[in-house]
């Protein structure tokens, strides 16, 4: 991986994270997220492991040079990436109370 991809790639996971933090410890979640976003702290553990998997395949995109090892980092950041957004998703569809707005 080039240096030109990776820093876009490292400066998204660090604003995911961020804002995956903000939703562990305060239950805050962006204003286009709220209105989806059942669950904000396992939404946020969502986004906690998307960006660490963005992380990973930067990690052996750039710091790896043998390929089989390479190959596997990278499958395993493509995994978690998939476990990341899957955990974002059970956020998403189950979890608290939300009262709703609006007439029935």
């Amino acid at each position: 991986m080039k240096l030109y991809l990776a820093i876009p790639v490292v400066l998204t996971a660090l604003l995911i994270s961020a804002s995956g933090v903000a939703a562990v410890t305060r239950g805050w979640v962006l204003p286009m997220n709220r209105r989806h976003v059942r669950s904000p702290r396992l939404y946020g553990w969502g986004q906690l492991m998307a960006a660490f998997a963005l992380c990973w395949q930067v990690v052996f995109g750039l710091a790896i040079s043998d390929s089989g090892t390479r190959q596997w980092g990278t499958l395993t950041g493509g995994a978690l990436l998939v476990a990341g957004f899957s955990v974002m998703l059970v956020g998403q569809l189950a979890g608290g109370h939300r009262e709703e707005s609006g007439t029935r």
